[in-house]
């Protein structure tokens, strides 16, 4: 019995060093000198864990219209923290406050989500403050 629940351990441990490891921080992955501010159409929004997803249409300075990848904090969290599911339906006009990914790509980590009617969610970590915030 002792021998089953060691190796039971030991799988366990090394499921969860995994999962850690693949987990990235915050300045790896975006940079906070590059503050965002967008408004748009949510096409998508994802519970998922260890990070939440919010995807919205957003038309660039040319016009084009260009799909943002918005990371949060887990939806586990974000439940925790007031927001609910019907809160962001796909079709909502939405803006987002948060900071750039490193490689420029349409990503961006987000700190506060303003829904059409004026509510004010918080959807990032508390780490850093982008210099548009208030």
């Amino acid at each position: 019995m002792l021998r089953l629940l060691t190796t039971l351990f030991i799988l366990a441990s090394g499921t969860l060093a995994g999962n850690t490891l693949a987990h990235h921080s915050f300045a790896a992955e975006f940079d906070n000198t590059k503050p965002v501010e967008l408004t748009g159409t949510v096409t998508e929004m994802k519970w998922s864990n260890p990070h939440a997803w919010i995807y919205m249409d957003v038309e660039d300075e040319s016009g084009n219209v260009v799909n943002w990848a918005l990371e949060s904090i887990s939806g586990n969290v974000l439940i925790r923290r007031g927001w609910r599911k019907a809160d962001l339906p796909a079709g909502i006009v939405v803006s987002v406050v948060g900071w750039q990914a490193r490689n420029a790509s349409p990503t961006a980590s987000i700190r506060f989500v303003t829904l059409s009617d004026g509510r004010r969610l918080f959807a990032g970590t508390g780490t850093a403050t982008p210099a548009t915030e208030e």
